[in-house]
């Protein structure tokens, strides 16, 4: 790997006309990336991509009459100048936060590039080129903003806030919820069959801690597996996994806690067991609230589905361990 000192003017303006062509390829992956989901953006990197293409035209045309038209095989991998970064534009349904940072990034280092290649190079047409990327590589975040608000009408960007919440739902709160809604129901029967079964709080505690650290992992690999998210746009599956697997095992560990209760205070049993059914009785309130919030349906509805099913749980729990 060579350094940016040892570059020859000649391999500069290679590597510019490389680092230009992947700049548009990337933009345009973007662009592509984002056409259904938000076709207006996905029209800001469009026209992105094409000021990169006519930056690299300009750089292949001084390279021709500089050095003919065999350009040196030099990429941004081959100089240490340039971070290394993962390639996220391969992964799909990436976040407008995602894409957009990763262009601000690119920006940035190309204007780093630019001056600092002016500053290298000896002959003044390439130096006045190269410093005149550098301005326009400077200000293209500001091109981007210009281009947004050409493009993106009132009624555009109301609709890709519309866009964007469907897929906070889809990727963060619907595979959060079904977490929850596991953790907090499906643990019950294990944690107070336990509890009444043994009347020892920390045989209690250690089912409970089982149980819910068990179902986060089952129900993270679940969702991972169920669905990629190219075709859905749910989303990366390795961030649905881990949400759904995280609330589960929170949705567990909440009236599994209860039970650290010390076994040396008098009625330490009945203490515990008290808070716990505190604990689930908010957990299924809760759970009821963000689907009224979030998944639009009815409260009382909500709260008598989860209400009923988990006391039907909790009873099933509690007469097996009491048997």
């Amino acid at each position: 790997m060579k350094s940016f000192a040892e570059l020859s003017e000649r391999e500069i303006l290679a590597l510019a006309i490389a680092s230009e062509e992947d700049d548009n390829r990337v933009y345009m992956a973007f662009a592509e990336d984002l056409h259904d989901r938000y076709p207006s953006t996905a029209k800001v990197f469009e026209e992105m991509a094409l000021v990169e293409a006519s930056h690299r035209q300009m750089l292949a045309d001084l390279y021709e009459r500089r050095f003919g038209q065999n350009i040196v095989p030099i990429r941004r991998g081959d100089v240490n100048f340039f971070i290394k970064r993962p390639p996220v534009w391969l992964t799909k349904n990436l976040s407008l936060d995602t894409i957009r940072r990763e262009a601000e990034l690119r920006e940035a280092e190309a204007f780093g590039f630019y001056q600092k290649a002016a500053e290298h190079a000896q002959d003044p047409g390439v130096r006045k080129l190269l410093s005149e990327l550098a301005q326009t590589e400077q200000t293209h975040e500001e091109i981007a903003a210009n281009l947004e608000s050409t493009l993106l009408t009132t009624s555009a960007r109301a609709k890709e806030a519309k866009t964007s919440e469907r897929l906070f739902l889809l990727q963060y709160v619907q595979p959060g919820l079904v977490g929850l809604m596991d953790g907090s129901v499906s643990t019950l029967a294990p944690v107070f069959a336990a509890a009444f079964a043994t009347h020892s709080n920390w045989q209690t505690f250690l089912v409970g801690l089982a149980a819910s650290l068990g179902a986060g992992i089952s129900m993270g690999f679940a969702e991972a597996l169920s669905d990629d998210g190219s075709i859905t746009g749910r989303g990366s599956p390795l961030l649905r996994g881990g949400v759904t697997g995280l609330m589960t095992a929170l949705g567990g560990i909440g009236h599994t806690l209860p039970y650290l209760v010390p076994g040396s205070i008098p009625n330490a049993f009945w203490i515990a067991t008290g808070i716990a059914g505190v604990v689930v009785f908010f957990e299924l309130w809760i759970i009821a609230f963000i689907r009224t919030r979030y998944m639009q349906t009815p409260f009382l509805k909500a709260a008598l589905q989860i209400v009923l099913g988990g006391a039907i749980v909790l009873a099933t729990g509690i007469l097996i361990g009491a048997a």
